[in-house]
Order: structure tokens, then sequence, then C-alpha cells
């Protein structure tokens, strides 16, 4: 048996939009469904044009998400939270450098520089510009 961790993240109602950035950052397939597309009838009644699921494969980095029709409370499109963070091992300091090069290119910040750390790794992080922190690793025997 394989288990595999995939975030799932909810949107307050810009789903596709933050889904196609990170497919245009990682690059990959992504699959999209709205809740109009469903053929079924659902217990509650959401915008038909909200994202219901999203999917998207970019080989080593999965995302899922949708947006949270059912917590219409929410104010906030930003996904920023001091409390999570995605970390992205990357298998060279040039891949990882491109990613946040793209980040950076596409209105995300560096919030702590790409470099050599004390543990002996290069690590770094971005926040892309939905207030999600990304960090950089690479391994010191990839360096």
């Amino acid at each position: 048996m394989a288990v595999r961790l995939r975030p799932y993240l909810a949107f307050a109602d810009n789903g596709a939009e933050v889904m196609a950035y990170y497919a245009d950052v990682f690059g990959g397939s992504l699959n999209m469904m709205k809740y109009g597309d469903f053929p079924m009838e659902l217990p509650f009644t959401p915008p038909a044009d909200a994202l219901a699921h999203a999917h998207l494969d970019s080989g080593d980095v999965q995302i899922t998400g949708g947006d949270a029709v059912m917590c219409q409370d929410q104010q906030s499109r930003s996904l920023a939270s001091q409390t999570y963070s995605f970390l992205l091992e990357a298998d060279s300091i040039g891949e990882a450098t491109a990613l946040i090069d793209k980040f950076s290119a596409t209105g995300g910040t560096v919030t702590m520089p790409f470099e050599k750390a004390p543990w002996g790794d290069h690590y770094g992080q971005v926040t892309d510009r939905y207030g999600v922190l990304w960090a950089f690793n690479v391994a010191a025997a990839n360096t």
C-alpha cells in the first residue's frame, strides 16, 4: 500500500484563477470541474460557476482544490496563513531557482533568500501572490 499527501486548498471564490496560476508555475495537467457541470442534484445550491474540484498533476507536485461554497462568511480571497507552508524538495539549485524566479515574476515576494543554510542545504522561501508560503530546499548532496 502506498500513501501520498496531496494538499487540498479551499478558495473563497477564485479557485479556478489560483489553480490556473499554479498550473502556469509548475506545468502539468490541470483538470477542473464546476458545480454547474455536475449531472446530479446536490444537498446544497452552489453557484454554477463555482469550482467544485480541481486537480493539478505536475509529476511530483500534485495540488487539489475547489471553491469553499459552504463557507459563505469568508471575507478574504487570500490563502495567507502563518500555520502552514508547502516545502518543495528540488533536485538542483537551478530547478529551485527557476521556480522561485517564476513565483517572483508573477507577483510573489521572496521572504527568505535562497542560499546555503546553516545545516548545509540550500533553503529559501517565497510567498506567492495569493499569500501562500512556498519553501524550497536542495539537499547538500545535490549542491
